[in-house]
């Protein structure tokens, strides 16, 4: 492949990618929370290939191969490292099949944080770039367009993805996942960090994860004033706040009569405190009015957010057959052969 696909597909218009399989496959019923490990691509492929066909649907345009967290320290936190290039190589798979049967659509390998990442320890970060270096190689091998580079919160992490995948050849799109303090972790700011990413060749720089639509649209604006690359906006689906910005520091409100048994909402019980359909969609059309054009939704994320965004940007994905046609319902319809008497049951149901 030569030339930079993505940028070149974003220069004619704007792109939508779904992201979030761990949160959306564990509510299904298929890996486990806290572990949050992508084995499903070995022991339920088909579950995989259903919701990224869900995801495609809905109007996704890109398919991102499940391969979050699906690297060689995780593997071995769970006693599976000898299943890590059978895993990788099976999901790039799933999504290269996905991928070639919706014309238009690309394939993007994935790596992640690796949550060993030290600043101080050169011999850490070497073994990060091993990780990194094989996974990118095997998504090479399996056909993807471009990788995404995902969920960083240290600046260095972010740094070392992009060169390994500059040196495989493919384009790359890296997303920032800043916690609370609004910084990343080795404390270069969130700005400066993007900034520092276009420059090394980045084909796109932004956030994704952590910070619902609220704390995340006033970083993406400074985002897009301090680059001139492509910028990508994948908020989660939750309704972080100023004084909660990230879903790890969400509270539940003290009417919960069951709260979860590990202390916090994130990540078993954060049902109630999921953003709708038109908070998310009212996300995608503001950054996208702003110049934002790699669009998607992160942990939280079902299809029908991914219609949202879809529709908020001009799309018309197959889903779109599928929105809300509220003027037939039963109470809340307009349509004329609405009686009256049950249409003026909507004010006491």
């Amino acid at each position: 492949m030569t030339g930079d696909i993505v940028t070149e597909r974003l220069n004619e218009g704007p792109l939508v990618c779904a992201e979030g399989f761990l949160f959306e496959l564990e509510r299904r019923g298929y890996l486990s929370a806290g572990e949050f490990v992508p084995e499903v691509a070995l022991l339920r492929p088909d579950a995989l290939e259903t919701l990224h066909r869900d995801f495609q649907h809905a109007g996704s345009d890109i398919v991102q191969a499940f391969t979050y967290n699906g690297h060689r320290e995780k593997m071995r936190v769970i006693g599976r490292e000898d299943r890590l290039e059978p895993l990788n190589r099976a999901a790039l798979k799933i999504a290269r099949r996905v991928a070639d049967d919706q014309p238009g659509n690309l394939m993007a390998g994935n790596i992640s944080n690796t949550n060993i990442w030290d600043p101080e320890d050169p011999r850490v970060q070497d073994d990060v770039r091993a990780m990194f270096d094989e996974m990118v190689g095997w998504s090479v091998e399996e056909g993807a367009d471009l990788m995404i580079g995902e969920t960083f919160y240290y600046a260095g992490e972010a740094q070392a993805a992009l060169e390994v995948i500059r040196r495989h050849g493919l384009p790359a799109v890296i997303t920032l996942a800043p916690m609370a303090e609004n910084r990343m972790m080795d404390g270069p700011g969130i700005v400066e960090t993007c900034v520092a990413l276009e420059q090394a060749g980045a084909s796109v720089v932004g956030m994704n994860c952590f910070r619902g639509p609220d704390t995340m649209m006033p970083w993406i604006k400074q985002i897009r004033d301090a680059v001139s690359c492509h910028v990508a906006a994948l908020p989660v689906a939750y309704r972080t706040t100023d004084q909660e910005p990230t879903f790890f520091s969400l509270t539940d409100t003290p009417a919960c009569s069951c709260p979860s048994p590990h202390g916090r909402p994130f990540p078993t019980a954060l049902d109630p405190l999921f953003c709708n359909r038109y908070e998310i969609g009212a996300f995608a059309h503001d950054a996208y009015a702003m110049g934002v054009s790699y669009l998607g939704v992160c942990c939280g994320a079902a299809p029908m957010h991914i219609r949202e965004v879809a529709m908020a940007i001009g799309h018309q994905p197959e889903a779109a057959a599928f929105a809300e046609r509220m003027e037939n319902h039963f109470m809340y319809g307009s349509h004329n052969r609405l009686p009256a008497h049950i249409r003026a049951l909507g004010e006491r149901a």
